[in-house]
């Protein structure tokens, strides 16, 4: 018989600057666990990991945040033996979120607590939310702690061009392509993105829709990531790139699979040129995305030529 799924959560190491230079993160005290821990919570059907780490953290502490750099998992056994996997991001939290925080002690969270690191670790009461405030800890050092993402998105699944008359780019999606845009949105979205283009193509636009709905942007058409617009040399979509991240701000390229390998490269090469073995495999990854599919490759805010910080591939919830 086989072992049941994990059980997935998701949460953040919310952190601040205080007025004396030190770096401060929320901590919350559980009544009903009797601990002390980073805030957090389990996936609700339909969610995507990102998307519940947004919505925990608001739930929880009141705290409207953007993910940021990614700190990796940790793993347990849940009593009666089930395991339990959650997924952490690093955020910082605005003064504006702070003043508008609407947290409320209740039986779930008796107390929310900004700390500096030294005491989070004191008192925090698993050794695992330790490990995840020291990477933090050290992305911080590093001068890393704050970052902006180039989001890749592949357009969702598509009517097949033999079943098409039209031209290409009028190409629709299906009803399944429909429903994984509707999917992604919400993941998108907890990465705050200030700017969403996509490809002119019919496909890509009726993908980005929903996340421009959520967030209430403008969509910017590109026609240098289209794929009528695609050249092997790739130099037309690496001019797209650099752009974007010269602008210093997390922003969204909807486009298409031939076009998505030469976006990823040119972030790599901008940032990163020869990527160590395990960054080429995430690269790989994430120039190979199925319908549907978002990469985020996360960048420095202090140092974006000095390498890729992270890089994720989330699919749609569908």
């Amino acid at each position: 018989m086989s072992s049941p799924a994990p059980v997935l959560a998701a949460g953040a190491v919310c952190w601040r600057e205080a007025a004396d230079g030190r770096v401060e993160i929320v901590l919350v005290h559980r009544p009903r666990h009797r601990d002390v821990s980073l805030p957090k919570g389990k996936v609700d059907p339909g969610e995507t990991l990102p998307q519940t780490a947004v919505r925990e953290i608001a739930e929880e502490t009141g705290l409207s945040i953007a993910l940021g750099v990614p700190l990796g998992d940790v793993r347990y056994r849940l009593p009666g033996g089930r395991r339990k996997v959650v997924h952490y991001w690093a955020a910082e939290v605005e003064p504006m979120a702070i003043a508008n925080s609407t947290f409320a002690a209740n039986d779930e969270i008796e107390e929310l607590r900004w700390v500096t690191l030294d005491v989070a670790r004191a008192e925090l009461s698993y050794p695992h939310d330790v490990e995840i405030v020291d990477r933090f800890a050290a992305l911080h050092a590093a001068g890393d702690a704050r970052s902006f993402a180039l989001i890749a998105l592949r357009h969702g699944k598509a009517l097949p061009p033999g079943d098409w008359d039209g031209p290409d780019s009028t190409r629709p999606l299906m009803q399944r392509g429909l429903t994984q845009a509707a999917g992604i949105a919400a993941g998108i979205a907890a990465f705050r993105p200030a700017r969403l283009v996509s490809s002119p193509a019919e496909r890509c636009l009726r993908t980005i829709a929903p996340t421009a709905r959520l967030t209430g942007l403008d969509v910017v058409e590109e026609p240098r990531i289209s794929q009528d617009d695609w050249r092997p040399e790739g130099r037309r979509v690496a001019k797209v790139v650099r752009t974007r991240l010269a602008r210093g701000v997390t922003a969204v390229l909807c486009s298409h699979g031939p076009v998505l390998p030469q976006i990823v490269q040119a972030v790599a090469a901008a940032t990163d040129p020869i990527p160590g073995g395990s960054r080429r495999r995430a690269l790989e990854r994430a120039a190979s995305l199925s319908v549907g599919e978002y990469a985020v490759l996360h960048v420095s805010a202090a140092h974006p030529d000095a390498g890729i910080l992270a890089i994720e591939v989330h699919s749609p919830s569908e």
